[in-house]
């Protein structure tokens, strides 16, 4: 099977603002900001806190959907508890966004991330699941980005991100980051392999901090 590679970034005419509304959580009360990605007819949504327009950089964490981890709760991962410290960090400011994206499995969808978890009980660590599937190790794009800032007036990111492919994603992109935040969280017996994997093969940046 031949490997499929990552989409192309999406256009600014390819994604539509639908509509914006109070999103109170036990964190903070968010604005929540809807759009419409055309070509994929999927739906994602922004999280924003405080004036993010005045041209100060702003705290920020780009993040790809991960049902399993971020409402199941899966200990396979770090999603779920990097989500909840960028949320809480975010609060704590008074100030920030989030970009939540549809890009489920690292963009592999739902259905395909099961069969590479079936394929990780087996032996395969994150990166061959995926591969042995007939995918990249990593399929999303973060074209998307770009219309978002532009539309919320958002001028600079502090990115919340472990990440040098969404770093790298930035830069190619007319969205200056100004500082990389790392955001370590929810290290545990069952993620030490995925946690390991993903800085070896895909250069995520872990610190010391990843032991605590």
């Amino acid at each position: 099977m031949s490997e499929t590679v990552a989409p192309a970034a999406n256009s600014a005419q390819d994604l539509v603002f639908v509509e914006s509304c109070r999103l109170p959580t036990r964190w903070a009360e968010f604005q929540m900001h809807a759009f419409f990605e055309a070509s994929t007819g999927k739906e994602h949504v922004v999280l924003t806190l405080g004036n993010v327009a005045d041209g100060e950089p702003v705290l920020s964490r780009i993040h790809s959907e991960c049902l399993t981890g971020d409402a199941l709760f899966s200990a396979r991962c770090d999603c779920g508890p990097q989500l909840e410290t960028a949320l809480q960090r975010i609060a704590d400011e008074g100030r920030g966004v989030l970009f939540y994206l549809r890009q489920e499995g690292r963009g592999i969808g739902l259905l395909n991330k099961v069969r590479a978890y079936h394929l990780q009980d087996q032996g395969a660590d994150t990166v061959e699941a995926n591969q042995k599937l007939g995918f990249a190790a990593d399929l999303r794009h973060y074209g998307l980005v770009e219309p978002m800032v532009r539309h919320l007036g958002i001028t600079s990111l502090r990115l919340m991100t472990n990440n040098p492919r969404k770093l790298a994603a930035m830069q190619g992109m007319n969205v200056p980051v100004s500082e990389q935040v790392p955001i370590i969280a929810g290290r545990n017996p069952h993620n030490e392999r995925y946690l390991s994997t993903k800085a070896e093969k895909l250069g995520h940046l872990f610190s010391a901090e990843a032991d605590e």
